[in-house]
């Protein structure tokens, strides 16, 4: 590709760009972040104790994987993520169809749907202790309030957007009214379901610190409080990298099961 032809492509709206360049590029802004943190670090113009270097984060981080402990955490924090995201997601994509598809549901749900997904999760932490108390069951339930209804909202929007031009055909071809949402709905929802649900994967990790802020003893988010009071800024560090990490591999997972669930919408 000439020059002239890739600044071209660059500066068009939508335009895919090479592989190769899309790959320097991922490359090159962790270069640059990782780059800035050693220069912040070992010039000494952040002190230690409000940013650890490279070397600690990862002197730690070894040590914590060598001795066990960093898998305990992780899998307690994997287990409060996935349960309250599968639990959520069950639930929120057949409501979300129904609310969008049928207009009583819709005027049944909505006034309440959408008054409680603006509530601050954190104000619920209390009361899911004193409701459900201080197992798992409320670490759980904190994932659950954090996405539920904005699941909702989203496959409900995703649904109403359905052409009506497809639901009248299947009308026309036999379809059943009552089948509507199963056959006709799902599957021309599915690409931006799948999306949905992938962004909503993120908010889960993001709730997560949240879940554990009470009567954990175990978890990514318990450790980074924990460390939080004994100043222990690298476990911090480490803790937030390796959510970050989780949270990264969860949304590939999602973008793979996109790219060949509704390979139609790629």
């Amino acid at each position: 590709m000439s020059d002239n032809s890739l600044f071209k492509t660059i500066r068009t709206p939508f335009r895919p760009i090479p592989r190769s360049l899309a790959a320097t590029l991922s490359i090159l802004v962790w270069v640059l972040v990782i780059g800035g943190w050693f220069g912040l670090t070992y010039s000494g113009v952040v002190k230690e104790m409000f940013l650890p270097t490279p070397q600690s984060v990862l002197a730690t981080t070894y040590k914590m994987a060598a001795d066990g402990t960093l898998w305990v955490h992780v899998l307690a924090s994997v287990q409060v993520v996935l349960i309250g995201f599968i639990v959520s997601s069950l639930v929120a994509v057949p409501l979300g169809l129904t609310m969008g598809t049928y207009r009583i549901v819709q005027a049944f749900l909505d006034p309440l749907v959408n008054f409680i997904r603006y509530l601050p999760v954190t104000s619920f932490v209390p009361l899911f202790i004193l409701w459900i108390g201080i197992g798992i069951e409320q670490r759980v339930a904190v994932i659950i309030f954090g996405i539920f209804f904005q699941q909702l909202v989203m496959i409900a929007d995703s649904a109403r957007n359905v052409p009506r031009d497809l639901v009248n055909a299947a009308y026309t071809l036999g379809t059943r009214r009552v089948d509507t949402v199963m056959h006709i709905v799902f599957p021309a929802t599915l690409p931006n379901v799948l999306d949905v649900l992938r962004v909503t994967m993120g908010w889960a990790w993001t709730y997560l610190v949240v879940a554990e802020l009470v009567a954990a003893r175990s978890g990514l988010g318990y450790i980074s409080l924990k460390a939080m009071r004994g100043f222990q800024v690298d476990v911090i560090f480490m803790a937030i990298a390796m959510i970050g990490i989780l949270g990264l591999f969860t949304d590939q997972l999602f973008r793979i099961v996109r790219r060949f669930s509704a390979p139609w919408a790629n």
